[in-house]
């Protein structure tokens, strides 16, 4: 069962971007100039995916005004949308050398966006993890997959045109189930964690793996569980979702029930596992389980911990 009733809003970090997108504008090129020409428009920096965040007060972006932007980083910019009816966008810097120290010194430091997205507000790590999205797609799709030729930039960033061919690209998201499996046949319920050699010492996350061609959200969810930890899945429960720009990810929360308490690491994916009852899970959560530690703040991994530790089941 996949039960689609959820209460909103379930904000899991990069998500509720505070933006008008314009969608329905965008691909207006005489209103995009307009929007590029208003003295109201405004600019986020990001360099090689870093965003820059003011660090005087509370940590938040640093919007600089279109015009600034533009003389530090020519040609390199998307439209992100609306914001009261300002246009916003965002530009990125290449190469090494970190503009902090040089053209934009004193305005912020730019920050990895794992980092970044733990300190800034919630819609400000969601327009800079938009914008990381965007650029990583167009560096890795510049040209038309149909013909080869270059394609060019359309619609604000969030289309590429072949001129060759005529085909039109778009950004792509590859969905994800992340599920937090639980098995109720015990002396009390018990959800599992598993674990990659190369996480941090003691972190344990949710199973996760991305949807194939001719799959649903449950059978994903059922294979990957099958896979990784050797357990047959017999209900499935959504929670929420999350976009993870690493680089373009949505990833659809999951919790589901399987038939055994005997999960068993494919030493591919998972090198260990564990079951946790609700009380081992919240000291996990609090920081104090002896040997295991919760996934990161950011992760809708430990938004799926916390839901069942707090009553949410499948």
């Amino acid at each position: 069962m996949l039960d689609s009733v959820m209460p909103l809003p379930v904000l899991n970090t990069f998500a509720g971007n505070p933006l008008d997108r314009a969608g329905d504008r965008r691909d207006d090129a005489d209103w995009l100039a307009e929007q590029g020409a208003s003295p109201d428009a405004m600019a986020m920096v990001l360099w090689e995916g870093r965003p820059l965040v003011e660090e005087a007060g509370e940590p938040r972006l640093a919007w600089l005004a279109l015009s600034h932007a533009r003389a530090v980083v020519p040609d390199r910019e998307l439209f992100l949308g609306l914001w009261k009816g300002a246009p916003c966008f965002a530009v990125e810097v290449e190469g090494s050398a970190d503009p902090a120290a040089g053209p934009l010194a004193g305005l912020g430091a730019f920050h990895e966006m794992r980092e970044a997205a733990a300190i800034l507000p919630g819609p400000d790590a969601a327009m800079a993890g938009t914008a990381k999205s965007l650029f990583d797609w167009r560096r890795r799709h510049g040209f038309c997959a149909a013909c080869g030729v270059e394609s060019e930039n359309a619609s604000g960033g969030w289309k590429r045109v072949c001129p060759a061919c005529g085909v039109e690209h778009f950004p792509r998201v590859d969905p994800v189930t992340i599920m937090l499996a639980v098995f109720k046949g015990g002396a009390e319920p018990v959800c599992l964690l598993g674990r990659q050699a190369a996480w941090p010492e003691g972190r344990m996350s949710a199973l996760a793996g991305f949807l194939e061609p001719g799959e649903t959200i449950e059978a994903a969810c059922a294979r990957e569980i099958k896979e990784e930890a050797g357990l047959t899945v017999t209900a499935v429960r959504y929670h929420s979702s999350q976009p993870w720009p690493f680089p373009s990810q949505l990833m659809i929360g999951l919790i589901c029930e399987v038939d055994s308490g005997e999960a068993t690491p494919d030493q591919t994916e998972l090198e260990a596992v564990a079951w946790l009852t609700r009380d081992e899970a919240r000291a996990c959560l609090e920081g104090t389980h002896p040997s295991i530690k919760a996934p990161p703040g950011i992760a809708i991994a430990r938004t799926l911990l916390q839901a069942w530790v707090d009553g949410f089941d499948v």
